[in-house]
């Protein structure tokens, strides 16, 4: 699933009108409603906006004919296939009408300029393990662990050894199983909590 890095925002003149795109990563509908009260302008023109979390999307014109801002911001994020990213571009009117197509440009580019700034990352599913590891095969573990870049919840000692609770990336579990494996000769093993 890919997201944005960071929140970002862009600002540019069309026709003199002022576009400002302001691009935040949201997880609930309560967060989209908190990111677009904390960057609309009440005195702008127009507050139009866009979302897409968890595979549902939605979008408000605010005022612009209908289909010539909220799609255009959405169809930006759709085809980029981002999710849990929210748009909101404010626009104040110049005094020059844009015309359908012109908006329809205007919003999708602003939205697009600003989400290039917020660049693009990854993300994965995640899910938390325990090891169990005697003490001679603690430096085997935590190399493995580095490599498969899994956090250390919790680490803690007993007489056999080292316990730890760890979150790694879903789709690496199965290879740090067998690095944990081969590299302990079959004496330490990954545990789904």
């Amino acid at each position: 699933m890919l997201t944005i890095k960071q929140a970002a925002s862009f600002d540019e003149t069309i026709k003199k009108s002022r576009f400002i795109a302001h691009a935040s990563r949201v997880t609930t509908q309560a967060e989209s409603l908190d990111f677009y009260n904390s960057v609309a302008d009440p005195a702008a023109t127009h507050n139009c906006w866009a979302w897409r979390i968890d595979f549902q999307v939605r979008s408000s014109d605010d005022g612009e004919p209908s289909g010539t801002a909220g799609r255009p911001i959405l169809n930006v994020i759709e085809r980029r296939n981002l999710e849990n990213v929210m748009v909101v571009v404010t626009r104040y009117f110049g005094g020059i009408k844009l015309g359908v197509g012109g908006l329809v440009r205007a919003y999708g580019g602003t939205a697009a300029k600003c989400l290039d700034r917020a660049g693009v990352q990854e993300l994965f599913p995640l899910a938390e393990y325990h090891i169990k590891a005697a003490f001679e095969w603690a430096a085997s573990v935590h190399g493995l662990l580095e490599q498969f870049h899994a956090e250390k919840l919790d680490e803690h000692y007993d007489n056999e050894g080292v316990i730890l609770t760890i979150r790694c990336r879903e789709c690496d579990a199965g290879k740090l199983a067998t690095g944990l494996r081969d590299a302990s000769r079959g004496q330490v093993s990954l545990v789904s909590c």
